[in-house]
């Protein structure tokens, strides 16, 4: 009661009616509900295609799992991704995201970052530790707590990757287990703090989103109401990535903040998951020359799959949006973000193989495919982690 008692009466509230949607719903069917496989009727694979697919290395820069209370180490029968489907797709390197905020209304045109938040309801549906009720920091470091108790209970099939030391490793080891990697969904867990990215990093996150769906500290998000570029808060925090060595990631960012990122940073960026507007005109995807200007700079663009970044999300529509982009910015700039359980509807991790195909299908070489697939990827990572 002591606690309570601290807590404001609207976060009370918010409470109560959690505890009480969750006793009538679940965090199953809310699970569910927000992350829906995309129905249609996939073709058969051939044996070829199947053959090749199995023969790459596979990442995925963009899946928010640890938002959810489902078992990441078992198989599922909803959601999008867990470690059975991942061998499934033979995907051998995730990036694991942590999601923190989330305006209420969301949508890709603009939000207001004081809008009600509801990933403070969800946390309390699932039953999250009090101390996040209050602190983004807290969620965030929660779910990387989540990580690494997944990572101890897998007992070697998830590899956690934070240096190019580890993943040396893991890769002289024959691909043994699934590797995992972890990011940030936006970087206002940082409370406007600039020294808990540290506390971050020593957390395991070698990735930083600047934005999610609304401005803050850092500077405005691609879906925020001010389309700003960097504070003179967020060019620190800039500063500081560079100085740890931590990956950058511009899905979310407004372009004027991209092309702060660009101009600032001594390291190329990553979007983490996107589509390309070019292939799909919506407002969730940056201009074909602010992607061309990412690629200018080494970066790595990885397409999503779902509607709003890919418009049509089926695996032909998602190797289609590839293709466009291996065109646009040459191959060796292009991976895969499918922002798997991120409140979007998606094929799940075990049908990434179909993308394989129909990537084939579009006479996309071999060598383009491997590329995509993975190999830049493992070049990016070999290059741009830190060293030790």
């Amino acid at each position: 009661m002591k606690l309570l008692k601290k807590l404001s009466i609207g976060l009370v509230v918010i409470l109560l009616l959690a505890y009480g949607a969750g006793r009538i719903f679940g965090p199953k069917a809310i699970d569910s509900k927000l992350n829906p496989f995309l129905e249609y009727n996939a073709p058969p694979i051939s044996a070829e295609a199947q053959a090749f697919h199995d023969g790459l290395t596979v990442m995925d820069w963009h899946a928010d799992s640890l938002l959810w209370n489902r078992n990441f180490l078992k198989r599922n029968d909803y959601g999008l991704v867990d470690l059975p489907r991942l061998k499934e797709g033979n995907i051998s390197i995730q990036m694991l995201t942590t999601v923190t905020k989330s305006p209420s209304g969301q949508n890709v045109h603009s939000n207001n970052a004081d809008t009600f938040d509801n990933i403070t309801m969800l946390a309390a549906v699932q039953g999250w530790p009090l101390s996040t009720i209050n602190s983004l920091l807290e969620r965030a470091l929660y779910q990387s707590d989540k990580l690494t108790d997944y990572v101890v209970e897998s007992e070697g099939q998830l590899k956690w990757i934070r240096n190019q030391k580890d993943f040396k490793t893991y890769l002289n080891s024959n691909g043994g287990g699934v590797a995992v990697l972890l990011g940030t969904e936006g970087s206002h867990p940082l409370e406007n703090n600039i020294n808990n990215i540290d506390r971050m990093y020593n957390a395991g996150f070698r990735m930083f989103g600047l934005t999610h769906f609304f401005d803050n500290a850092l500077g405005g998000s691609l879906h925020g109401t001010s389309k700003a570029g960097l504070t003179d808060f967020g060019k620190a925090a800039v500063k500081r990535f560079d100085e740890l060595e931590i990956i950058i990631d511009l899905a979310h960012a407004s372009e004027q903040m991209a092309y702060d990122v660009l101009s600032l940073s001594s390291r190329p960026p990553v979007v983490s998951h996107t589509g390309l507007k070019g292939a799909c005109d919506t407002p969730r995807n940056f201009s074909d020359d602010l992607m061309k200007a990412i690629a200018a700079k080494g970066g790595l663009i990885a397409i999503g799959f779902w509607e709003t970044a890919v418009c049509d999300p089926t695996p032909a529509g998602i190797a289609k949006t590839i293709k466009y982009g291996i065109e646009l910015v040459g191959a060796d700039h292009i991976a895969l973000g499918s922002d798997w359980d991120g409140s979007v509807q998606a094929i799940p991790s075990n049908m990434v193989p179909h993308i394989t195909a129909e990537l084939l299908k579009l006479n996309v070489s071999k060598e383009d495919i491997r590329k995509v697939m993975g190999g830049n990827s493992i070049a990016f990572l070999q290059t741009w982690l830190p060293k030790d």
